[in-house]
């Protein structure tokens, strides 16, 4: 019975720091959605770490960016695509991790996203998935890298009814 005690504290021990790690991971990840959806792209950037293995891999041309300036470039380059479609109101919301591994000063975390918008005022809705890796230096978790998974397809939101 006191070995069936001692194995069950040290699971709940051994479980305690992975819950922390999760809000560890998730608070860049969050942090990057919260300030992109305001419009504070250098908010936003401030989550990504600003040097030469930073990639993105998003479905705006031209679909990849790397290196210390990738954030702001993606950035530009997904307000003139948005322009050139019509879009506007574009927000992403992204939900509790499916999946995440850690090794050290590394992470690999899987998140569901919805990405909503109206396209020339119809409000739009695309779910996908993105992936991001993080790494861990004196200022905390950045991003090193992300992309967005999804079909292309998006679809209509139908309008509530009030």
């Amino acid at each position: 019975m006191r070995h069936l005690s001692l194995g069950a504290a040290l699971c709940l021990a051994l479980g305690a720091p992975a819950g922390a790690a999760d809000a560890q991971l998730m608070a860049p990840i969050q942090k990057f959605m919260d300030t992109f959806n305001k419009g504070d792209m250098a908010g936003a950037a401030a989550t990504h770490a600003a040097t030469a293995d930073l990639t993105i891999i998003d479905e705006v041309p031209p679909f990849h960016w790397r290196g210390e300036q990738a954030f702001q470039t993606w950035a530009a380059d997904l307000d003139a695509d948005g322009k050139k479609k019509g879009m506007s109101d574009m927000a992403v919301a992204v939900s509790a991790a499916t999946r995440e591994e850690t090794s050290g000063d590394r992470a690999y975390v899987v998140v569901p996203a919805v990405f909503t918008f109206k396209q020339g005022g119809v409000a739009m809705r695309e779910n996908a998935h993105m992936t991001f890796v993080l790494r861990k230096g004196a200022e905390g978790w950045l991003i090193h890298a992300w992309t967005w998974t999804g079909p292309k397809a998006p679809q209509r939101v139908a309008p509530s009814k009030r």
